[in-house]
């Protein structure tokens, strides 16, 4: 698993955080792989309508999408996947997917095949619309809530994303390059460490049961890394979503991360403290932050 740890250091500050990606580490794929596929597979047959919706007229770009795996897995991890014509073989699994399967959206197909979550979004107007979502493991976010919407009513709950961010993402949609697919980085600190959490925002009770002595395996890091890149026939935008989830625990032993990690926090503007449900575990994480940071050298000014 990739040891992503994107605490900013400084102010609180609303940006896109885009970095260049390299067309072949597009997929990331990690010990958890069988795990997270088999995980995926029990949440599309229970409870499908909360992890895959479409809009009609997205089967283009969802079948641009499928196409776009179906040729750089094999390549990428031959060790994993295998084409056989219009077959795609998970060996891991033991699983053979007809590529021009006609019972499901191909973006529903597309998402079963790794441990990413796919968002499509097709170009209206002056913005970009969710035309279609296979998505596992939201991080406290509902599809049914974003299907259809453009990019500003998507972030709507995000505080300050409307007067900081909604022109700059709209810009950069509308000029994104075929050619240069770009990524980023989001944290988050969770009292559950499940994937699935389509709920959980804004919860202000404090939980007496997490505390500085156990925080460390009570809270869980969560990271997502988010691609995106222009489809090149369809031109809409594909948005990747992979998440990793690790205990606190994890940097128990890195005071450098638990001070950035404490001073993030710490750095968060009320509403957005708010909207993360920090408060029901702040004082405890807080804590147990500070007390394995004491080890880490005092910055001083320059």
């Amino acid at each position: 698993m990739p040891d992503y740890l994107p605490f900013p250091e400084g102010p609180f500050r609303l940006a896109m955080g885009l970095l260049s990606l390299d067309p072949a580490d597009w997929i990331e794929i990690d010990e958890n792989f069988v795990e997270e596929l088999r995980l995926k597979r029990r949440l599309l047959a229970e409870r499908h309508e909360e992890c895959f919706l479409a809009l009609p007229g997205s089967e283009p770009g969802g079948a641009e999408t499928l196409e776009m795996l179906a040729e750089h897995l094999p390549t990428r991890f031959p060790g994993i996947y295998r084409r056989e014509g219009e077959v795609l073989l998970i060996e891991p699994l033991g699983e053979r997917h007809e590529l021009r399967r006609s019972d499901l959206h191909p973006l529903d197909l597309a998402g079963r095949l790794v441990q990413e979550d796919l968002c499509l979004m097709r170009a209206e107007g002056d913005s970009y619309v969710l035309a279609a979502l296979s998505v596992c493991f939201p991080s406290r976010w509902r599809i049914a809530e974003k299907l259809g919407k453009p990019l500003a009513a998507i972030h709507e709950p995000v505080a300050f994303y409307d007067e900081k961010l909604a022109r700059p993402v709209d810009r950069f949609f509308g000029l994104l390059k075929e050619d240069k697919p770009v990524q980023r980085l989001n944290w988050n600190l969770l009292d559950d460490r499940a994937l699935f959490q389509p709920g959980g925002h804004n919860r202000k009770e404090r939980d007496p049961s997490i505390t500085a002595e156990n925080a460390g395996e009570r809270l869980f890091i969560r990271v997502e890394r988010q691609t995106l890149r222009r489809l090149p026939r369809t031109k809409d935008v594909l948005f990747g979503i992979r998440t990793y989830v690790r205990p606190l625990a994890h940097i128990a032993e890195r005071p450098l991360d638990c001070r950035r990690l404490a001073e993030a926090m710490r750095a968060l503007p009320e509403p957005t403290f708010r909207y993360k449900s920090f408060p029901v575990f702040a004082e405890a994480a807080l804590a147990w932050l500070d007390r394995h940071a004491a080890a880490a050298p005092v910055r001083t000014a320059s």
